[in-house]
């Protein structure tokens, strides 16, 4: 079966060296807020899986959960 890779563009974003103190980086919060939401399963949390394959397949599991949960809420929850 022949492998499919995915080139997914990535953007670093570095502080300048003249920055003290604490300062927001832009769209960090979406990836720690992705982040937040996939270690709520629980098999997540460790490194439980012995392959990769398998820890692949829960953050799949995981998101498709997300994903689920967000598509139910009644509309007014969305608004």
């Amino acid at each position: 079966m022949p492998q499919l890779y995915v080139l997914v563009p990535v953007e670093f974003n570095k502080r300048s060296d003249d920055m003290r103190g604490f300062v927001v980086l832009p769209k960090r919060w979406i990836v720690e807020r992705l982040f937040a939401h996939l270690m709520r399963s629980r098999r997540l949390v460790r490194d439980f899986e012995r392959s990769t394959s398998s820890a692949e397949a829960m953050i799949y599991w995981s998101m498709t959960m997300i994903m689920t949960r967000r598509l139910a809420r009644s509309r007014s929850a969305r608004a």
